[in-house]
């Protein structure tokens, strides 16, 4: 679509069972923003919307494990993320709720629409039940052996290893994630898209007419769930959390997440339309419209193949004209997860970092996911951060204004006649915006900020070459050119950077002082069109640093709290060792167990897990061969007071015969402790018993 009249951007409605991370500002809503922003910077009509998602099974997990009702826990986290993309400036024109009325409402209404023309097949199926937790269980309930990867964790409805979705009966060993116990299956009665009758329609509209301008990773994933052959899906469920289904005979069951949640967009829509006083539906219905779905490659099957299928099954919207769809970010090598704490969050850091959200989103684009996965590293954030945002584009804006106070109070300077180079400068920037927005329409976000970027090493560059430092001493008139040149790509900066570093361009805004320009602030366009974009005789601010080097001391903290949430869930998630055979008290009373303390102690030769020990037990000296090196070095151990089981029979380990066992036990990181008296001054050779 060359010209659209409106925008509908949608981002992915984020899950309320947690609050937002990085992985998923970089995969969706950062460059969701940038999109947006420089739309708007170029005059569009732009309907910008999102929604917390606050349906489905995970919600109903964490309210049991928590003891609260799921509306108390959607409550929780929606105001958590809401307030978290608002500090970090994600310009939603509407951030909306699936529990609110108006989402039930259209949802309600979308499924009659669809039910009173027959476009759902209604059958009776086989699904699990769990008999000890007395109700049926939906995908989310149910873990099992992955069909496909043979993960032992993979949820019923999708594989978090491998990506693939499958049905709950698909899985091997299914256990009900609610008891443990082997579910059955018991007949119910459900409601289906018959996916496999719009696959004609999804052939056409994304396998020949996309076939060039949707992203690869996007394009692939539709391909193989078409050539694979579509089935009916349903979009009900058993489950007493979620939107009712609004027809007879369907007590007990709700409308399926992935059934309500997309339709979250064109509730939000609606909700904001009527605040506005617009009307919502040309920005779903008309053709004149550009719709775009930004999400991460978890939801493409939904967003491109379900969703389009229930649009399509309605008749009068309009089809997304592309999904741009990103990869997973990673954490230090590591996936992002939320149930083991493995994640940067947003809210989290907002407090570490005030003021620094561009820094973040300045390298969460640097290193978007828009191919493969990507890695997000603290050492890279802080690599970013100083040798990039501080030493370029700060380094730069910082000597324009330095020293156009310095040499002119802080006025812009007339030129006199521009030479070569400065001709060529001026032109090279002008053409700067039509190159971002090259990549911008391509959904390339990383080549898009790294131009930006080159426009601040534009403007160092002339500063190095032209060195008015030098000129200032023998050409006050070539001095007053350069430095209007400069101003000029500063001017361009403070433009140009407002879609990427919004807090940044703001700032810079300010400094430059552009609400106050006479013909008013440059636009987009203005870059590419104007003459001039900072006039002479106007009067900038003093200097302010944009941005601040990050020390090696705030990403060692950030490490550092990375590695206690990860002995955190080692700690929670450690299986106990079950209990032993039971043993009669004869059995124990055989057990001779002594304290001793350990007088000497020597590594074994050739074996990296083996300490010699000689142990005073208050019966003899004896040696004792213990596996403890890899936790204790020889010389800590010594004077050490231990527990002995004295009466064991020796056995020789690598030549030497051990005459007794150290009772020890193990921490979740793997280092061994001691099991000894609580109290000094214990004998040796006292017994325990």
């Amino acid at each position: 679509m060359q010209d659209p009249k409106r925008y509908t951007i949608t981002a992915a409605l984020p899950y309320t069972n947690g609050p937002v991370h990085i992985g998923h500002l970089a995969g969706v809503y950062v460059p969701a923003d940038i999109y947006a922003r420089f739309q708007r910077l170029q005059g569009k009509d732009v309907a910008f919307v999102c929604g917390s998602d606050e349906h489905g099974v995970p919600i109903t997990i964490k309210a049991k494990k928590e003891g609260i009702t799921p509306q108390e826990v959607v409550d929780k986290y929606h105001a958590i993320i809401k307030q978290s993309f608002k500090d970090f400036g994600i310009t939603f024109d509407n951030y909306s709720r699936t529990s609110a009325k108006i989402h039930h409402d259209t949802a309600s209404d979308f499924f009659k629409k669809l039910y009173n023309e027959g476009k759902f097949i209604e059958q009776v199926t086989e699904q699990f039940y769990d008999a000890d937790a007395n109700q049926f269980l939906a995908d989310r309930f149910v873990v099992g052996t992955c069909p496909k990867c043979g993960n032992e964790e993979s949820y019923g409805d999708q594989c978090e290893a491998c990506g693939t979705t499958h049905n709950a009966t698909d899985l091997i060993n299914p256990k009900s994630a609610i008891t443990g116990a082997t579910p059955s299956l018991k007949e119910t009665k459900h409601w289906f898209l018959p996916l496999d009758q719009y696959e004609p329609f999804l052939k056409e509209w994304i396998l020949k007419e996309h076939k060039k301008d949707w992203k690869a990773n996007v394009y692939g994933q539709c391909k193989s769930w078409i050539d694979d052959g579509l089935r009916p899906r349903a979009v009900t469920r058993d489950l007493d959390w979620g939107i009712p289904v609004p027809v007879d005979g369907a007590e007990g069951k709700v409308l399926y997440v992935w059934f309500d949640a997309p339709i979250g967009y064109i509730s939000a829509t609606k909700e904001w339309a009527a605040r506005e006083g617009k009307d919502w539906e040309p920005y779903w219905k008309s053709d004149d419209t550009k719709m775009l779905h930004f999400i991460g490659k978890d939801n493409i099957v939904f967003h491109c193949i379900i969703f389009p299928s229930m649009l399509k099954a309605d008749g009068s919207y309009i089809l997304p004209e592309n999904v741009p769809a990103n990869e997973f970010l990673n954490l230090e090598g590591n996936k992002i997860s939320t149930s083991k704490n493995w994640a940067v969050w947003l809210h989290e850091y907002l407090e570490d970092f005030p003021g620094q959200q561009d820094v973040l989103r300045y390298t969460l684009t640097a290193n978007a996911p828009e191919t493969k996965d990507n890695d997000f590293t603290w050492a890279d954030f802080q690599a970013k951060n100083n040798n990039e945002l501080v030493a370029i584009f700060g380094n730069f804006i910082n000597r324009v204004t330095v020293l156009t106070h310095k040499y002119y109070e802080g006025v812009v300077p007339a030129p006199s006649d521009f030479s070569e180079i400065d001709e060529k400068t001026l032109t090279e920037l002008k053409a700067y915006p039509a190159v971002i927005e090259s990549s911008l329409e391509r959904y390339r976000f990383r080549e898009a900020q790294q131009e930006l970027m080159n426009v601040a090493r534009l403007g160092n560059k002339y500063l190095a070459d032209e060195e008015p430092w030098k000129t200032i001493k023998v050409d006050e008139e070539r001095t007053k050119t350069i430095m209007y040149v400069a101003l000029q790509i500063a001017s361009a900066l403070a433009v140009l950077s407002e879609p990427f570093l919004p807090f940044t361009s703001t700032r810079l805004k300010e400094m430059l002082r552009h609400p106050e320009l006479v013909e008013g602030q440059p636009t987009w366009a203005d870059v590419s069109t104007k003459e001039e974009l900072i006039t002479p005789g106007h009067t900038i601010n003093k200097n302010e640093l944009l941005f601040s080097k990050i020390e090696d001391t705030q990403v060692q903290g950030q490490l550092d709290k990375l590695a206690a949430s990860k002995l955190a869930n080692e700690i929670a998630n450690k299986v106990v060792t079950p209990q032993k055979d039971t043993c009669s008290f004869d059995d124990f009373t055989k057990l001779d167990m002594r304290v001793g303390t350990i007088i000497e102690a020597e590594k074994m030769p050739k074996a990296k897990k083996l300490l010699v020990l000689k142990v005073d037990t208050g019966i003899d000296v004896r040696t004792i061969v213990s596996g403890i090196a890899e936790s204790f070095t020889p010389e800590e151990i010594i004077g050490k007071q231990v527990t002995v089981l004295v009466n064991l029979a020796p056995r020789a380990l690598r030549g030497v015969d051990s005459e007794g066992m150290i009772l020890m036990t193990e921490m979740p990181d793997g280092k061994l402790v001691f099991v000894n008296p609580d109290v000094a001054g214990v004998a040796n050779g006292e017994t325990i018993n």
